[in-house]
């Protein structure tokens, strides 16, 4: 307790639910499978077309694939809902990467004995995607919209992974998310300080908090994310403080994706890049993010590495030389092809943003969930000086950072203990889905009605059948031996 924050467990079941029953609903339901036939079939009404099949279901999509007598095709995907919660705005890589032998139910981990030579080759098509998209850069933090005339424009808040992941799993109203674009990059971290903050106070259920707690260990509980939290947000507001890890603060602000990572990199047969899918959440970010080395060479997120943090750390130097050594060898290329300049070089920035520990702070502003151990092993210190509590002992370190919180902050944190402990007595869903999840739950609960009608139906015609069958058989025993 005290490590992550976990996800809203109620609100989790009924995610997985949704996502395990509607893949089924467009793959079986005749109705549904058809009308999507029939609207790409007159979409392309100039080809014909020879094959029409329910691909699968991702993450965040499910595909349905039509093929032409001219052997093209095109696949149309519907965002699943309870997993992309604002579908309005909305072979891999890593099998290359991964331990061999690995069980699908389990992640994926970096195969450890992968030759050095091959790993920086895999690397090298990676990085050069990361450069690429680095030297796509816009004045403003958000997410872009094409105009009129073809050219992009930022126009929308930055959508991002984990704005949908606490509406999904952390149960935050959806009208606590930012709404506005960012000129400065300290106001976008400043908007994730808040949002980290209303994250906290509106998750009502969490999944490793025992119902047997005391609640002393409760509340001591509350008071440490609280103060992680508001020391987060103080070190985003500190002018002096921020200066230490913002560097770009006006831009222009690289394209970024959250969700850019081995799994949703296609590769062919020779092993190149065939494809990059999953770009929901692509935005403008600070170019900070862009010059912090990717969490994904290791394949697995730190806070879920099963030997703990310090451990990943350790175990993340050797990918992290080799995805540096093939940056560098990308960045060469494109200077001598004249599609880089030297300013543009991320290696050496990724390294220092390893380095300094600013990996961390980007990593802990992205991830809501991951956010307690990431601050307070990776970054308080850093900021507030050491403590008497030190090594993996830091669920007492809030204690000895009361000190730095304003009068104001301390009433707060106060009244949300005493909102917290309220909650912790009942354990309820407080979920915001948005009208498209609300819509197919509605559908898929009519349609399991509609089948256990029918399933009755059936079993009462059956049994009917059976009843008659029993009755001519009674009249024929009796009329023989009568």
């Amino acid at each position: 307790m005290g490590g992550c924050k976990p996800y809203d467990d109620v609100a989790w079941d009924i995610s997985t639910q949704i996502w395990e029953d509607w893949p089924k609903l467009l793959g079986t339901d005749a109705d549904i499978y058809n009308d999507i036939g029939v609207f790409l079939a007159e979409s392309f009404s100039d080809l014909e077309w020879v094959l029409f099949e329910f691909l699968n279901a991702g993450g965040f999509n499910t595909c349905f694939k039509m093929k032409f007598t001219n052997n093209s095709g095109v696949v149309i995907r519907f965002p699943i809902p309870g997993a992309i919660m604002f579908p309005e705005e909305k072979g891999s890589m890593v099998d290359l990467l991964e331990r061999p032998g690995r069980d699908r139910e389990q992640c994926p981990v970096l195969n450890p004995d992968l030759n050095p030579d091959r790993l920086e080759a895999l690397y090298g098509k990676l990085a050069h995607i990361v450069l690429s998209l680095s030297t796509l850069s816009f004045n403003r933090i958000g997410s872009l919209a094409k105009n009129i005339d073809s050219t992009w424009e930022v126009l929308h808040r930055p959508l991002s992974y984990s704005m949908n992941e606490i509406v999904q799993l952390g149960t935050l109203p959806r009208s606590e998310l930012p709404t506005t674009t960012y000129d400065r990059a300290s106001s976008y971290f400043e908007a994730l300080a808040e949002l980290h903050i209303s994250h906290l106070r509106s998750q009502r259920n969490e999944a490793n908090i025992s119902k047997d707690i005391s609640t002393d260990d409760l509340v001591d509980d509350f008071r440490r994310k609280f103060v992680a939290r508001f020391l987060f947000r103080k070190l985003v507001r500190d002018q002096e403080q921020r200066k230490q890890w913002i560097f770009h603060e006006n831009g222009p602000f690289p394209v970024w994706c959250d969700d850019f990572r081995p799994d949703n990199v296609l590769v062919d047969e020779a092993e190149s890049i065939a494809g990059v899918v999953d770009w929901e959440f692509t935005y403008t970010a600070p170019v900070e993010f862009a010059h912090a080395p990717p969490w994904w060479l290791l394949l697995q997120k730190p806070e879920d590495w099963p030997q703990g943090l310090d451990d990943w750390c350790t175990e993340y130097e050797k990918p992290l030389q080799a995805f540096l050594a093939a940056m560098r060898k990308c960045e060469d290329e494109e200077i001598r092809n004249g599609r880089l300049v030297e300013s543009q070089r991320l290696s050496g920035r990724m390294r220092d943003s390893w380095q300094s520990g600013d990996f961390w702070i980007m990593y802990a502003a992205r991830n809501n969930f991951a956010f307690d151990s990431i601050y307070w092993k990776k970054i308080d210190q850093r900021f507030f000086g050491p403590t008497i509590h030190e090594g993996e002992d830091f669920s007492e370190v809030w204690r000895e950072r009361l000190y730095l919180l304003e009068p104001g902050e301390k009433e707060l944190m106060e009244e949300y203990v005493n909102l917290k402990v309220r909650e912790s007595n009942t354990w309820r869903l407080a979920w915001d889905p948005d009208e498209y999840t609300v819509g197919w739950i509605k559908r898929m609960k009519e349609i399991k009605e509609k089948k256990e009608m029918e399933r009755k139906v059936r079993e009462r015609e059956k049994i009917e059948r059976e009843e008659e069958m029993y009755a001519e058989l009674l009249a024929l025993l009796t009329e023989w031996t009568g």
